[in-house]
């Protein structure tokens, strides 16, 4: 591939990570926190590819000024050779397709992990270094891992008798058991691991996987294991549910190892 085409690749990735990271794309592929760096990427390939490009045109210019210097039939005899050797490293025109998922990057947004990936992978719950201080009293809002992560290794300190709102899409287990889940993010989409918590209560009857749901309940001791790894799945007793949009960033921003 000659330097213009490279250029030109360069150009349009670096479009295309300016593109994600200017807008909710990014977070389809990496965790908030990247964002800098996502957009500092971008910066880089398109100086990249005009730096490219500009001293490919220097180059080429100073070619054709040398060449115009010489004896006409020497210039000739150049000229003929580099058209030989232009025509002997000619790239396929189909190598230009390479381009084309660079555009599927900038104009289709990939769909977040969902319920088909959350059952077929254990729970990542795993015990925080330590958790932030709730309030005294009142209801409360917790992200899913949270709430697991105080349910279980905490044993529902600070939880027991409020009322609690978690957010996250619906996965159901090969018996039809429903599960509230957000997948969790060390750094990109490709680690991303689940987090499940148990629904029991007033869950409604219908429930569609993949769809999200604003649950409102209250702390239960209930868990059982996981099917897959045997790690421990705490239980909220569900006094509310009703579906929400999927949220701009479906990853679960309170995952902490």
């Amino acid at each position: 591939m000659n330097r213009q085409a490279q250029s030109a690749i360069l150009f349009v990735l670096g479009a295309a990570l300016l593109h994600a990271g200017l807008t909710d794309l990014y977070l389809r592929y990496v965790k908030a926190g990247l964002r800098p760096l996502v957009l500092a990427a971008g910066v880089v390939l398109i100086v990249t590819a005009v730096a490219t490009a500009w001293y490919e045109w220097r180059a080429d210019a100073k070619r054709k000024e040398h060449h115009g210097e010489e004896p006409h039939e020497e210039g000739a005899h150049h000229e003929g050779a580099h058209e030989e050797g232009a025509h002997v490293h000619r790239e396929p025109r189909v190598s230009w397709l390479l381009v084309l998922p660079l555009f599927a990057l900038i104009l289709v947004a990939p769909p977040a992990l969902g319920s088909y990936s959350a059952m077929r992978t254990g729970t990542a719950l795993q015990q925080a270094y330590g958790y932030q201080k709730l309030p005294a009293s009142g209801p409360l809002r917790l992200g899913l891992a949270d709430y697991a992560g105080r349910a279980v290794y905490e044993h529902g300190k600070g939880l027991t008798g409020r009322p609690i709102t978690i957010t996250g899409f619906v996965a159901l287990d090969h018996s039809g058991a429903p599960y509230l889940v957000r997948m969790a993010l060390n750094c990109c989409a490709a680690d991303a691991q689940p987090v499940k918590i148990g629904l029991t209560g007033q869950v409604p009857p219908v429930l569609k996987p993949d769809g999200w749901l604003q649950v409102t309940g209250t702390y239960t001791a209930k868990r059982t294991k996981d099917a897959v790894n045997g790690r421990p799945i705490p239980y909220l007793q569900v006094t509310a549910a009703k579906p929400v949009p999927t949220p701009s960033d479906p990853y679960d921003e309170t995952w902490n190892n």
